[in-house]
Formats: structure tokens, sequence, C-alpha cells
């Protein structure tokens, strides 16, 4: 919510939105040996190295240099950061590194952190934050600070208004042009490109642009102003739309409102790139079955139970697989140069499934993917499928016929390869949307499914379709 009319918004430079994915003073490669330095340091000349490095390094590099060194150090070091940086560093650091080491800090020093951190930055701790910590850090804030909290905790991690700033400049429709130009020259915002006007309820109506304001006579009122194309989003907007909106609005910041059109705050360009950013780096790591969260050094008890059963997953695959070869003993034991041949098969379907998989998932995630187009799409991925097929499946024909002088084998391989990568092409569009529907991650388990589909595809048209023409 906007200040109110006599007060001043405060500087927020350290919030997620500002900050957390600008590029440190110094370049990749110094930062990389910076880490090096530090790393392999010990003791007390590790200590003096890394008090030089935090005389010029920003909050984002203290963060990376923390993360870099195993626990031990990390907490040795981590009592040198200054205490009025220390919510800019932990700010930057992921979830895991960061738990460890507030979990880590004497409650004295736990509790002077939390006095100085923002709603804005516990809404996103909160999300690996244990309840009780959560609860310890809101006893610490304000009674204005706990319902801005209040206010953004009730949408979900998904939806913009969880990640809205509080911290805007806002007035009264009917305030003048000359408060505007008092309220731009004292406040130090970042985006802050515009004053956003609400009428006495607190609604959004519109937004007046700075350099409209410094161009129009002190006395006339900001009304007469109201910039036409003010755009807003609903704060249960997802982060992809959230990012789409600002995108196509060409300004820096829009307003973020409630379902009753009251403005709750605003969501800037930087703000929309780091989250939509954030969120397709989690997805990639969910591909593999982890967390973007995890910490390097994470103990090994817990990341191993991370890991086991995302193993197990993939074990209860292979058996199926496995079971598919199992049924052609008769045909393998006579045809040797079959078993040489069946990587093939499945490397091709699972390249081709992984194309379309991957195409999906980016266009699910961009919105761009629906009931209406899904057939359309489906039929043209089959027709890239079986162009793809019918090429590939004549090149590695011809090479496994001369291969063994069998042309028998040449036929069997093509035919498979074929059938796989059509196959492969419709399970890259149907898994993700099935999973979509059944309220499941496609980029966690659409890999997994679709490995397992194209493996016992083209297992069983591969060995099935030899045995016919060998042993029938």
């Amino acid at each position: 919510m906007s200040l109110p009319k006599d007060e001043l918004p405060i500087d927020n430079s350290q919030h997620l939105s500002d900050s957390e994915y600008e590029a440190p003073e110094l370049a990749m490669v110094e930062v990389s040996q910076s880490v090096e330095q530090l790393t392999n340091a010990e003791g007390e000349e590790q200590a003096e190295l890394f008090d030089e490095m935090l005389e010029e390094a920003e909050p984002g590099t203290v963060a990376l240099l923390l993360e870099s060194l195993p626990l031990d150090e990390r907490y040795e070091r981590w009592s040198q950061v200054d205490i009025d940086e220390r919510i800019a560093v932990l700010d930057l650091m992921r979830a895991d590194p960061r738990n460890g080491i507030l979990n880590e800090m004497p409650e004295a020093e736990l509790d002077q952190l939390f006095s100085q951190i923002s709603p804005e930055d516990l809404i996103e701790w909160s999300d690996t934050l244990p309840e009780a910590m959560t609860d310890r850090a809101l006893s610490q804030m304000g009674e204005r600070q706990r319902q801005h909290y209040d206010r953004y905790d009730q949408y979900s991690e998904n939806e913009i208004g969880r990640y809205a700033e509080h911290q805007f400049l806002a007035l009264n429709l009917n305030s003048s042009v000359s408060q505007a130009q008092r309220f731009f020259r004292r406040i130090k915002l970042d985006c802050n490109d515009h004053v956003f006007l609400l009428d006495d309820d607190d609604k959004y109506i519109g937004s007046v642009r700075r350099h409209d304001v410094f161009r129009a006579a002190p006395e006339s009122t900001l009304e007469s102003l109201l910039w036409e194309d003010s755009r807003s989003i609903l704060a249960d907007a997802s982060l992809i739309e959230a990012a789409e909106a600002i995108e196509h609005s060409n300004e820096l910041e829009i307003a973020v409102v409630d379902t009753n059109g009251i403005m709750i705050g605003r969501i800037t360009l930087r703000t929309a790139t780091a989250l939509v950013r954030e969120h397709y780096e989690s997805q990639l790591m969910a591909t593999a079955g982890m967390d973007e969260d995890d910490d390097l050094f994470a103990p090994i008890t817990v990341g191993a139970r991370r890991r086991a059963v995302w193993l197990g997953i993939n074990l209860l695959t292979a058996f199926l697989a496995s079971a598919t070869i199992g049924l052609f003993e008769n045909v393998l034991e006579k045809v040797v140069a079959l078993a040489v041949l069946m990587p093939i098969v499945a490397s091709m379907g699972g390249i081709a499934g992984s194309q379309s998989l991957t195409l999906m998932i980016r266009g699910m995630a961009m919105g761009q993917i629906s009931s209406g187009n899904v057939i359309s799409l489906l039929k043209n991925e089959l027709g890239i499928g079986i162009l793809n097929g019918v090429l590939w499946a004549i090149v590695i024909g011809l090479i496994a016929g001369w291969w063994f002088s069998d042309p028998i084998i040449g036929t069997v391989i093509g035919a498979a390869i074929l059938i796989n990568m059509a196959v492969a092409a419709m399970a890259g569009v149907m898994v993700p949307m099935i999973l979509q529907k059944m309220n499941q991650d496609a980029a966690l388990s659409g890999s997994v499914i679709l490995t397992t589909v194209t493996d016992v595809v083209g297992f069983f048209c591969f060995l099935g379709l030899a045995s016919i023409l060998y042993l029938y």
C-alpha cells in the first residue's frame, strides 16, 4: 500500500527486484579468481583475505564467496560480515546456505537481524524458512510491516502479488502537480518513473509519467495529466503473465491491484525479469531432480536423501525397459548384432522426444499452449517426427545393412527408428499436457516419463520386428 500523504517512502535498494540479479562490480573472471584465492587460503590467511574482499565487494559477490566455502569455513567468515550488510548478503544467497547460516546464528544476533528485515525479504525467505523462524522474524516487525507481510502472504509463490513492492509513489488524483514534483525530487526509488493515482478508497485510477509532471503547470491537478494507456495487473496473475504485461507496456513499472481494484503495490521490469529467470532456473534444476536452492556443500545425508527418490524412480523406468528387452531373449541369442544396435534406437527416439518436450514446456511456461492449439501443435510435431524419422531411418538402415552385411537388419532398425521418432514426437507433446491436467510439474517428471516411453516403444518395435523376420 502507498504511504500516507505526509510520509515519504524509504529507500529499498536491497530488495530482490533492485539487486538480486545485478551483475557485481567485478567481472565474472575476477569473481572466479576471488573464489579460488579464498578457497585455497586457510585460517588467519583466509580471514584476512576475506576482510580485504569485503571492503570492495558488493553483497552479491559476498554471497557467492560464502556459498563457495565448506560449511565450517562459511560460518567463520560470516561472522566477519558487517551487521548492516547481512540482510543484503543473505537476500542474495540460495535458500539452503541462507537457512544454514540463520540456524547457526546466536539468538541475540538473529533477533537483531530480523529487526532490520523488510516484509518483501521475509516473504521470499518464508518459502523455505521453518515456520517458527518466520514467526520469530514477524515478532521483530512493527505493526505496519506485519500488515504488508500478511497482505502479500495471501498470494502463492507463483502469483505476482506475493512479490509486489509496497514502496511506490501514489497520490490522490485530485493532488496538485507541485506535490508530485516535490515528491519526485525527494524520493529515491528504483525504476520510479510514475506517480500512481488513487481515488479516496485507494482504488487504482491510472498513472502519470514523470516527464509529464515536470512539464505541467504546478497549480494543475494530476487528474488532468492522467495517462490514457495506464496499465495494471491483478495480484493473482502468474509471474509469466506479469512479465509479459510489463514487457508489452514498454514501461519500467506497473501497478498491482487486487480483485477490488485496490492498489497493493507495483512491479518493476527488473523484478519481473529476476522472478522469471529464477522460475526458469528452478525448472532447469528440476529436470535433474534437483532444487535451485540446494547448497553446494549440503550435508551428505541431506543431499543423498534428496537425490535417492529421483534415482529410485529412474531405476523403476530402467527395469521396465529391461523387462521389454527380456521378452525377446530368443532373437537376441540368435542375432547378436541386434544388441549392438539397440542403443541407437533408444537414443534417436529420446532426442526427438526431448526436442518436442522442450518446445512444449517453454510454450506452457509462456502461456502459449491451450486446448485450442494443442491438436495443431501435435500434428505439426508428428509431421516433423515422421519427416526426420524417414530421413534417419534410411541413413541408419543403409549403414546397419552394410555394416553387418544383412539387409534384413537394416530394414528392421530403419522401421524401428521411424516408428520410435514419430511416437517420441507425439509423446513430447502429450506427456506435459497430461501432467498439467494432473497438476504435476512437467519440467520435473516429463523427461523421465518420455525416456521410458521412447525406450519401451523403441525396443519393442526393434526386437519385435526382428523376431517376426528372423524367427517366423
